[in-house]
């Protein structure tokens, strides 16, 4: 007896369903259109990536969520293997930024510069499946590689906004922070560099636990309390505008560069007067993000409708450099691809202006000149730029007419052999 094949997908994985890829498709669409007024080319990577790539510390934690790839053929030595490493060459991606970091390394000489990357593409992570959460799910991103002044976090948050404006979202909040101040605040509470990463972990948590939670792990984890109670009383202290910056830079003094506070600075005050759409653009100094490789700005989209992120980014300009041996500027936004999409969905949104849609239902037995005389019919209403459905009358025509209204189409014709001249 044959093993019965397997109708479920994958653990974590999911098929699409029509209405929901008509949402997908048109919200590519739009994300590509818009980017590219804003000058970015679109761009494609594999979706298997070497594994030395994607294990060089550069993705955090995702790099434990790896669906590795064995290797082929006479390559495969299991009985010789002494580690998992010896039977793995490859991976699938995890991100679009690493890959995009090795495929700039490996075409610069070929690209513009600076070169503004659109990608959209699915990755994979090996992560506990949850709701709304899968193991395989499509991410888009706009990067900005060789533009080392803020015009490219301008240019990202103005693009990304903008895209976001024509889905008619209402009530957003891009929050803007940088790597330095954090590392500045740290720095003048009396931290040592080498806890930066392990203070900014339970700092993350703020919205979550409070300052009070904050306060009661640092001191669990062994730091003075003056240094904890320092650091905690500057996010007091704080504005969520450019005069939040501004405080924070004639109180931090020596720690805290000129450059920095005042690139922050110029980019929120860009943004507020060029923006294209509404919503608000708040300095918040507690932002982490939690991807090691950033190295300055970041920022991050959320919505009041929606606990949580739908875009979110920053400046990477480390990473490259670990490809070429000469450091890139880089600059990126990801935008939440499927959070926006179930967003969509849940609010019953509707595509805008698609076709009319008509159907033909034929009787049974048509005879071949009217079944000619429908197809005619229904070339010149595509010709039109109508939407044309050809199926057989069922049995229950009236529940099958209401099927067809309910998938939209405006226009049903019965087709009859004596019927079809009429049309």
């Amino acid at each position: 007896m044959a093993m019965a094949l397997k109708k479920k997908p994958v653990t974590g994985m999911k098929d699409v369903m029509p209405a929901e890829m008509e949402i997908r498709d048109y919200l590519i669409g739009l994300i590509k259109d818009t980017y590219k007024t804003f000058g970015f080319q679109s761009m494609e990577t594999p979706c298997v990536e070497h594994i030395e790539n994607l294990c060089s510390k550069q993705g955090g934690d995702n790099e434990k969520l790896i669906f590795k790839i064995l290797k082929r053929g006479e390559k495969l030595k299991i009985d010789e293997a002494k580690e998992e490493n010896d039977l793995v060459d490859g991976g699938l991606r995890y991100d679009l930024t690493v890959p995009l970091a090795r495929y700039y390394s490996n075409h610069a000489n070929e690209l513009p510069s600076p070169f503004k990357a659109l990608q959209i593409g699915s990755v994979w992570r090996a992560d506990r499946p949850q709701k709304g959460r899968f193991r395989q799910f499509v991410q888009c991103d706009i990067d900005i590689l060789g533009e080392a002044s803020n015009l490219a976090e301008i240019e990202l948050i103005l693009a990304t906004t903008a895209m976001l404006g024509k889905l008619d979202f209402k009530n957003f909040t891009v929050c803007i922070n940088d790597r330095n101040i954090l590392k500045s605040m740290a720095a003048y509470s009396g931290f040592k560099e080498e806890d930066y990463d392990e203070v900014f972990i339970v700092l993350d948590k703020m919205d979550k636990i409070g300052p009070e939670g904050v306060e009661a792990e640092l001191i669990e984890m062994g730091y003075t309390s003056e240094s904890v109670k320092t650091y905690l009383s500057l996010f007091d202290e704080v504005a969520s505008d450019v005069s939040g910056v501004r405080y924070l830079k004639e109180k931090l003094g020596d720690y805290l560069s000129d450059e920095t506070a005042d690139g922050l600075e110029l980019i929120m005050s860009s943004v507020e007067a060029a923006k294209e759409c509404d919503f608000k653009l708040q300095f918040t100094p507690t932002l982490v993000r939690g991807q090691s490789y950033y190295t300055g700005t970041i920022f991050e989209v959320t919505m009041d409708d929606f606990g949580g992120s739908v875009a979110g980014g920053g400046r990477y300009d480390k990473m490259i450099g670990k490809f070429t041996g000469q450091d890139t500027p880089a600059c990126g936004f990801s935008i939440g691809f499927e959070r926006i999409v179930m967003l969509l969905l849940e609010n019953g949104y509707k595509v805008p202006g698609g076709r009319q849609k008509k159907a033909y239902l034929l009787e049974k037995k048509l005879p071949k000149e009217a079944m000619l005389k429908v197809l005619a019919l229904a070339k010149a209403d595509r010709e039109a730029g109508r939407q044309v459905l050809i199926v057989n009358m069922k049995k229950n025509k009236k529940f099958q007419k209401e099927q067809l209204i309910e998938e939209g189409y405006t226009e049903i014709a019965d087709c009859y052999a004596d019927s079809v001249d009429k049309l």
